[in-house]
């Protein structure tokens, strides 16, 4: 039986009034084969600091849960609500994963196996996340420890990387995100705490350049994170499962990108030691 969780409001406490918020869909124990935990996933959706494509980013979760997994996902700050932006996103994130853990039990989650996922923008803030959630300043911000922090595997789609890699176009978009684009550029943030990354893209992305996977790559390769990474030929930016479900208009499915998805679970299921 599916239940989804009202929308988790986030304390974050650089805002007041925090529009942020944590929805999940979530399995319940299932007696018939002795199971009451299940692998989570936090989702970041894209959408360009602006707002958060609600039924896409629904989607997604439903394809993970599906699978097997406790699927959330974070409706974090936009560019209207917080000046700059960063590092409040990124705070946003660190309180989803805190609350996850802290209630594990009540949310039947396995709380050694708990991913973080992000698309486009979403993909920036996951990436950055993978290398500031050990960090003084996340942890003191959200009074969380470095368990309750950690992701155990990370997934990004088509990310942004850095700022200054073809994504923002313009600069008022860059200058109302953060007056210090090398702070939050992700691939100079990787070190030897960042967990194992699952990262794909399409070639031609004329929004988001394939370059921004590629230098990621080439950060965690130089760190010895473990990786997997698939860049695809052909398709447009924000493509998500790149099926019918998920897309705009008909450039957006793919049958070969699509298969990102199951080579993904089957990261993930080996990575948790599922299969």
């Amino acid at each position: 039986m599916q239940i989804v969780t009202e929308a988790l409001p986030l304390q974050t406490e650089t805002a007041d009034n925090t529009p942020a918020f944590l929805k999940g869909y979530l399995h319940e124990p299932d007696p018939e084969i002795e199971r009451d935990q299940y692998p989570a996933i936090v989702i970041c959706p894209g959408g360009s600091f602006t707002h958060i494509p609600e039924h896409q980013a629904e989607t997604l979760a439903m394809a993970f849960y599906n699978q097997g997994f406790q699927a959330f996902y974070l409706r974090y700050h936009f560019i209207d609500e917080q000046t700059p932006l960063f590092p409040v996103p990124f705070i946003d994130l660190a309180d989803a994963m805190k609350a996850v853990r802290r209630n594990s039990d009540d949310w039947h989650v396995d709380a050694e196996h708990v991913a973080v996922s992000g698309f486009s923008v979403g993909g920036q803030i996951a990436a950055v996340y993978n290398g500031s959630w050990m960090r003084e300043w996340l942890l003191k911000a959200t009074q969380a420890t470095k368990e309750e922090l950690q992701p155990n595997a990370v997934v990004l789609g088509y990310p942004v990387i850095r700022l200054d890699a073809g994504f923002p176009k313009d600069d008022t978009l860059t200058k109302a995100l953060t007056p210090d684009v090398e702070e939050f550029a992700a691939d100079m943030l990787v070190n030897a705490d960042s967990q194992p990354t699952f990262v794909w893209g399409t070639a031609d992305d004329t929004v988001v350049p394939a370059k921004n996977g590629l230098v990621y790559v080439e950060a965690l390769q130089e760190a010895g994170i473990p990786l997997e990474y698939h860049l695809f030929a052909h398709g447009p930016h924000g493509m998500a499962l790149a099926t019918r479900q998920t897309a705009s208009k008909p450039s957006e499915k793919s049958a070969h990108v699509a298969h990102w998805f199951p080579l993904c679970i089957e990261w993930l299921n080996q990575q948790f030691d599922l299969n």
